[in-house]
């Protein structure tokens, strides 16, 4: 009898374990989420002026057309960047250097809008040449490769000598296009071991063109890319001695 009354107490037990396991009955609002609520953005207008579309309400410009107060050269950093700005847009002044912005970040949404010369000179990489660097170490191509063939990991769209472009979404020498990319920042122990990798998404042109790709360490010319500790960064414009032309830059950290 004492086994039986046992056996009947488990197994009151265990139905009443399987109850409390069988979910409430569900209602639409039981997958309604009302908390936390995200926060308002305004985003860009359209503008028949400069260029498409005005930055969102809570991004940081970092150039608007007027100046380049937002932007440094050297290799300390501090001297004035040094090139051209006219009718709204920069323009790289060959052989003047690099410059980068003042402010460093981590992760982010950047936009920014670039042009290759309209008169094409040269061939391959000698094209329209420049770069954008991810806090300053990693290389997202800027080139003239419509109609210019080159090193698959080294036309526009590509993060350079590492991964080339899911596609060629370049247009003509002259006209505007736009990088869209989102980034995410790599992480380092505290002996230098990288133990999350940067990754990258860019839409060019409106094309997806790089998603969520991996980048494997710094993007040199020659060699492999390698990996070197670092923390927040800026944003660098390349000087490869062609006269490549941006406007309407900026960034949303996030």
């Amino acid at each position: 009898m004492k086994k039986l009354i046992l056996t009947a107490f488990s197994l009151a037990t265990a139905f009443a374990a399987h109850a409390q396991l069988q979910p409430a009955k569900q209602t639409p609002e039981s997958s309604e989420l009302w908390s936390p609520v995200p926060r308002v953005v305004t985003p860009g207008k359209n503008s028949t002026t400069v260029s498409g579309f005005t930055a969102p309400s809570d991004a940081i410009v970092l150039f608007d057309g007027k100046n380049l107060d937002a932007w440094v050269s050297g290799k300390d950093g501090k001297a004035a960047a040094p090139w051209t700005v006219a009718d709204g847009i920069i323009t790289v002044a060959p052989k003047s250097g690099d410059i980068q912005t003042k402010q460093t970040f981590g992760d982010y949404q950047l936009h920014i809008e670039w042009r290759t010369p309209a008169k094409v000179e040269g061939s391959s990489q000698g094209r329209g040449n420049s770069g954008i660097f991810m806090q300053g170490v990693y290389e997202l191509q800027v080139l003239d490769s419509y109609n210019n063939p080159t090193y698959s990991n080294g036309q526009a769209g590509s993060i350079y000598k590492q991964t080339m472009p899911l596609v060629n979404a370049s247009v003509g020498p002259g006209e505007w296009q736009t990088y869209d990319v989102v980034y995410t920042a790599p992480h380092f122990n505290k002996d230098g071991q990288m133990t999350i990798p940067p990754y990258i998404t860019v839409i060019h042109n409106g094309v997806l063109v790089q998603n969520h790709t991996m980048i494997q360490g710094t993007t040199p010319y020659v060699g492999q890319p390698t990996i070197e500790p670092h923390g927040r960064g800026p944003i660098k414009l390349q000087d490869h001695n062609n006269t490549t032309s941006f406007r309407n830059i900026w960034i949303r950290e996030l």
